[in-house]
């Protein structure tokens, strides 16, 4: 599959700076990653994000979504939002900037990143992402009646094949589009590596555990269909 594709550039600021997609990114700023900005008209994603996901959409931009990386679990009550500062490069924006990037250069069903930045104080920084938006596009757990199994067997099994292992798998982060196409998002935390069959089968494990969580037996026995469309591929 061919796609349209620019290799991004980063832009240092003071504090940080940002890595982003020149062919749609034709102003980098870092206002670019502010909700507040008018320019962008913020909406709340009313789904998953933590309460730090927006959807925005300015001129030569397009529609996106914009994320700020927040914690969570028992450690979100010491700090929200701060990260260990270990370079640049393994920031949580940066690190899953070029894990997506990757996985569009392949044709892989992802959303294009457009803009990754970061915010350096001492030995902490800040985080925030902007993926394009996938239009029309429903979570897995509100998609059920309309589930393909195939469709979302075969966007994981591509996903691993080109050597990626998806942190938090899950029936939010895989979404289906009007047509039925399947795409995988959220990569925070994701790897590019080996993936074996243990890593395989923990992906999927944690697919079916969010599935019965959300949907009962429905979500099982949709996971059990895509489980078993994921084994019937070569």
């Amino acid at each position: 599959m061919t796609v349209s594709y620019s290799a991004p550039r980063t832009l240092a600021f003071t504090g940080g700076a940002l890595r982003f997609a020149p062919d749609r990114v034709a102003e980098p700023e870092p206002q670019l990653f502010d909700p507040a900005n008018p320019a962008l008209g913020a909406r709340p994603v009313s789904v998953g994000g933590r309460q730090a996901a927006w959807y925005v959409n300015r001129p030569g931009l397009g529609a996106a979504v914009l994320r700020h990386y927040r914690r969570g679990g028992l450690v979100a009550r010491i700090s929200l939002d701060l990260y260990l500062w270990t370079g640049a490069a393994r920031t949580r924006s940066f690190a899953e900037f070029d894990i997506l990037d990757f996985l569009y250069q392949k044709g892989l069903p992802v959303p294009r990143p457009l803009a990754a930045a970061y915010w350096r104080g001492g030995l902490r920084y800040r985080a925030a992402i902007v993926t394009e938006l996938i239009p029309g596009a429903r979570t897995l757990a509100r998609s059920l009646d309309d589930c393909r199994p195939e469709a979302v067997a075969q966007a994981i099994h591509a996903m691993h094949e080109a050597g990626v292992w998806h942190a938090d798998l899950n029936a939010f982060n895989i979404l289906i589009d009007a047509a039925g196409k399947a795409w995988l998002i959220d990569f925070d935390r994701g790897r590019r590596c080996v993936v074996d069959a243990a890593r395989r089968r923990d992906n999927l494990l944690r697919l079916r555990r969010s599935l019965s969580k959300v949907a009962g037996q429905a979500g099982e026995q949709c996971w059990e269909a895509i489980n078993r469309a994921y084994a019937e591929l070569p």
